[in-house]
């Protein structure tokens, strides 16, 4: 059988229930300076906004009654979206860099590999060593955790490091990996 694909749905926006679209009998309004004005009915709040050329806006929907406030719309949804966009910038994204190695890597090899690792742990990343084991290799699992070790223990000794073991070494069929990063 044959499985349709569907995009998914977006998730919907938070959207402000304004001026009209109040749909209740009554609520608690609360005036542009932020003074609560008390229950009232809707029809008294939505004259009240149109007389000072603002509108009423749903601000806690789920509140027996309703409560709203009287604000300029437009500004409410600029402010809000500001707001988001600035936690979205301060947001520190950490990115997880990989290196691979092998039981019958080279020295010149593992040199260049631990150089990458100190290039990838100063620029604040985190690093995800990686060891394969292929066909008869995966009889000696305790070779593999030895050169990852040494690995670990090199950058440990590298000045201004702090290595911290995110992901202890993990095995996974043939395959081993560990997570580090620098603590500064």
């Amino acid at each position: 059988m044959r499985r349709k694909w569907r995009r998914a749905k977006p998730k919907p926006k938070k959207f402000f229930r304004s001026n009209n679209f109040i749909n209740s009998a009554e609520v608690f309004l609360i005036d542009e300076t932020g003074e609560t004005l008390g229950t009232m009915s809707t029809a008294k709040a939505q004259q009240m906004s149109r007389e000072l050329g603002l509108d009423l806006v749903e601000v806690d929907p789920k509140a027996n009654p309703p409560v709203v406030k009287i604000i300029d719309l437009g500004k409410l949804k600029y402010e809000r979206d500001k707001r988001a966009h600035k936690q979205k910038l301060q947001q520190k994204k950490v990115e997880i860099k990989g290196i691979r190695l092998s039981v019958r890597i080279g020295k010149n090899d593992f040199d260049l590999r631990l150089k990458q690792g100190i290039k990838f742990l100063e620029k604040g990343k985190k690093l995800k060593i990686d060891l394969v084991l292929k066909g008869r290799e995966k009889q000696h699992p305790e070779k593999a955790r030895e050169i990852i070790n040494e690995f670990v223990k090199k950058l440990e000794q590298t000045e201004n490091f702090n290595i911290i073991q995110e992901q202890d070494l993990a095995r996974q069929g043939g395959r081993f990996n560990m997570v580090i990063m620098n603590k500064t």
